[in-house]
């Protein structure tokens, strides 16, 4: 047998079949793999921001319930005035200030919470309060911030809007009051009972807020008034 045949022998074509289908398996397992992580990362990713913004939410709420104001303002047509924290009725008929285990939402766009609220920043120096009017409501699935630059407004005044978080399917409201008795209303009937003028400048000692939405389910917390 010639030693030189036999070493300078190359693969048959089953044996260069064999080792690219070896080859394309090992591939196909890798690149399996490799999606898999890749896919991993991506959802923990986007958990991870959709948690973040939820928590920037909340911080939000917090710092402007913090800081409401007992500052009545006048109303759109200049004849009345709103109330320092102002509940829109239509909300509460339907739900809208519901109790932590709401099913119920306010209609669509209905502002569910209105108040005034201090602490407005001004670093340029501008002419104006530091006091400001904000707003909540949920519209489209989506938690909306309305903030007005000035209190008394007018119709031509239009207010700055910030989407805070989505998926949203119920914001509800309790608000307890010196009395430290928690109420879905408000003025509460204790502040019912007072004059107008107490009314309309009474404020909530705790504003609790809870958001049910599709992806977290129920989520709860309670904000304390400052002053």
């Amino acid at each position: 047998m010639n030693i030189r045949a036999i070493r300078t022998r190359g693969f048959t074509l089953i044996e260069l079949l064999v080792a690219v289908l070896i080859t394309a398996i090992m591939f196909a397992m890798g690149y399996g793999a490799l999606s898999q992580t890749l896919g991993s990362r991506k959802q923990v990713e986007e958990q991870s921001e959709r948690l973040s913004k939820l928590q920037q939410a909340f911080r939000i709420i917090e710092q402007d319930v913090e800081l409401i104001q007992p500052r009545p303002v006048r109303d759109l047509t200049g004849n009345g005035y709103l109330a320092a924290v102002y509940v829109d009725q239509n909300a509460l008929a339907v739900g809208g200030g519901a109790t932590p285990g709401a099913t119920a939402a306010a209609p669509n766009g209905v502002v569910q919470l209105s108040f005034s609220r201090g602490g407005y920043a001004n670093p340029a120096g501008l002419p104006r309060s530091e006091l400001q009017r904000v707003s909540y409501l949920v519209r489209d699935g989506k938690l909306i911030r309305l903030q007005v630059p000035v209190l008394d407004a007018t119709p031509a005044t239009a207010p700055e809007e910030r989407e805070l978080i989505d998926q949203v399917e119920v914001l509800g409201l309790r608000y307890m009051d010196e009395s430290q008795v928690w109420s879905d209303t408000w003025l509460t009937p204790a502040l019912q009972r007072q004059p107008q003028a107490v009314q309309l400048r009474a404020r909530p000692i705790a504003i609790e807020v809870t958001l049910r939405l599709k992806d977290y389910g129920v989520l709860t917390r309670i904000f304390e008034v400052i002053g």
